[in-house]
């Protein structure tokens, strides 16, 4: 049996049963009679069956006809749904989203916008990805997920042609220990698959300033464990290691030390499908990242908005 040509075969059905006349119904739908009346018999002839008869009363449909009718109304209150339901995605913040970041990342920048969208926008709804580095990004070209929170280099790398990017703070990756004079021989912690830990590792080889110890861990968070703990010293970016840590707990080792400057940035498609939640989750990300920018940075590093 061929296909119905959907749009047209289920306006003509509901036309006629609602006006119960050929005439009638060419009329409301602004053709002309012998135009409808070929499209019904086409119609008739590749379903294998009579829709309509004729008495004195009008057109009444038979059974089949019945049948159709009704898919007709149900398929075109779907489709009044889905409109009214794509004009308020369209037109009210509502939506669900996928973020990605590194988890110590997440654990500085995350709070803040999820309870700003709460009071905002409590339609749009949130899941986190972890990733890091490079898989944050790759996630964001592959569709993975929305929006990507991750940490440049400055000057960052070169970006990919899908991708925009939005430098909303700074920060400084350096040799971090507890409050007072660490001990002779402490040993160095940090974390081989953080680029910018690496670099400090590397400078500080390079400059006869690496410990004899050093020891590689799993996750910053750990470090800033360890280090809190008096265990030692860590490499560490100045914003975790003040990310509820009572004031004075941990300070940077040397400010003369090799440090490295990063940038917190998002990422998010140049394609994205700009619906008023997305917009909105954008401004919130990019604002939620500025707040971060005024915390005042060790080694005389400026601001991204000085």
């Amino acid at each position: 049996m061929a296909a119905i040509e959907i749009p047209n075969a289920l306006r003509y059905v509901q036309a006629i049963v609602s006006c119960q006349s050929m005439t009638g119904a060419a009329n409301a739908l602004h053709l002309s009679q012998p135009t409808l009346s070929t499209s019904v018999r086409a119609l008739e002839q590749r379903l294998g069956t009579t829709l309509f008869l004729r008495n004195a009363r009008g057109v009444v449909p038979t059974a089949a006809g019945r049948v159709l009718a009704r898919a007709a109304d149900a398929v075109f209150a779907l489709l009044r749904h889905a409109e009214e339901e794509i004009q308020g995605i369209e037109s009210t913040p509502t939506g669900h989203f996928i973020i990605g970041c590194y988890h110590s990342v997440g654990a500085i920048f995350l709070p803040g916008l999820t309870t700003a969208l709460a009071t905002r926008a409590p339609g749009i709804q949130l899941s986190f990805w972890e990733g890091i580095g490079p898989r944050v990004i790759e996630a964001v070209v592959d569709r993975t997920i929305h929006f990507g929170v991750d940490i440049d280099s400055d000057p960052p790398p070169k970006l990919h042609p899908d991708l925009v990017r939005v430098r909303m703070f700074r920060d400084v990756v350096g040799v971090v220990c507890a409050r007072g004079k660490p001990a002779p021989g402490a040993p160095l912690f940090h974390v081989p698959r953080v680029h910018s830990s690496e670099r400090v590792l590397e400078a500080l080889r390079a400059k006869g300033r690496l410990p004899e110890r050093v020891v590689a861990c799993g996750d910053l968070d750990l470090v800033k464990s360890l280090v809190l703990s008096r265990a030692g010293i860590g490499i560490l970016p100045w914003r975790l290691a003040l990310h509820e840590t009572p004031r004075g707990a941990l300070r940077l080792l040397d400010t003369n030390q090799p440090f490295e400057v990063d940038v917190g940035c998002v990422y998010f498609r140049s394609d994205f499908h700009r619906t008023r939640a997305a917009l909105l989750l954008r401004e919130e990300l990019i604002r939620r990242g500025r707040e971060l920018d005024s915390v005042p940075m060790p080694c005389g590093i400026a601001r991204i908005g000085s």
